[in-house]
């Protein structure tokens, strides 16, 4: 069995992608936050589920994949099924997001938080797993089923509450220790799906074919960000941090409705 290295380049890739995942989830947090008192609430999920699958949860696991290395072995990316990958991040987390929201408004938090957070999960590990599938390298790769079904559940549970902070967060300071705790949440589900996988030589393999990880990764991990940067923009530009007030009528002394904040 051939070594992996998880960081090649020391621990500047996993400090970056938390870094990314934190900045994900946060963002995803604010827009979701957005989403519960706005009248465009469609357009806000749209804008948590870039933040959170694109950012948060795809661009982390690729910034890892910088890191990795075989011994012995050179690896590619498939270009299709890397974006593909991307997709099923970010569309995931957007169907989750709508089966809470929908659930919270109909009164059916729990059942439809359980429903969202299995959808999202299995989402999550599908999207690790079809972005390993991507991967191409001239060694055999196989996988520890226990371990594999470990991380299948870590990505759930991690959905199900990251799907509750969407629903409950309010306030910058908890939204940022939400924000903490997804970031750990989504690295674990991460590096426990790596830690399933195994490396074997093959004799005479031909090279991989495709894009390798500098050539591929970098220019989408900048484009994901500046689409994250300016859904920043737009986030701090509408901020209602003060989304709960309201315009209504007050009484005046004199019996005359005069305007007011409540």
């Amino acid at each position: 069995m051939l070594h992996t290295h998880h960081f090649a380049y020391g621990w500047v890739t996993i400090v970056i992608a938390y870094a990314m995942s934190f900045i994900g989830s946060l963002l995803g947090l604010q827009c979701a936050r957005r989403a519960r008192s706005s009248d465009r609430a469609g357009g806000w999920l749209i804008a948590a589920a870039i933040a959170i699958g694109g950012t948060g949860i795809w661009v982390m696991h690729f910034v890892a994949m910088l890191g990795f290395s075989i011994d012995g072995a050179s690896i590619r990316y498939n270009v299709p099924l890397t974006l593909a990958s991307a997709a099923i991040a970010v569309v995931v987390v957007w169907i989750g997001l709508s089966i809470v929201f929908r659930g919270r408004r109909a009164g059916r938090g729990v059942w439809t938080l359980l429903t969202g957070g299995v959808v999202t999960g299995l989402g999550v590990a599908a999207m690790h797993y079809s972005g390993m599938f991507a991967l191409r390298t001239d060694a055999t790769i196989t996988y520890s089923p226990g371990v594999v079904a470990l991380s299948v559940v870590i990505a759930i549970v991690a959905s199900t509450a990251a799907l509750w902070f969407t629903l409950h967060v309010r306030g910058t300071l908890v939204s940022v220790g939400a924000a903490i705790i997804m970031g750990i949440a989504v690295t674990g589900m991460h590096y426990t799906g790596m830690v399933a996988m195994h490396a074997h030589r093959i004799d005479l393999a031909p090279a991989p074919s495709g894009a390798d990880g500098v050539q591929l990764l970098l220019p989408l991990m900048i484009g994901v960000s500046v689409v994250t940067m300016m859904l920043l923009i737009n986030v701090g530009l509408t901020d209602n941090e003060g989304e709960d007030l309201r315009i209504a009528p007050a009484t005046g002394g004199a019996g005359g409705p005069t305007g007011g904040l409540r």
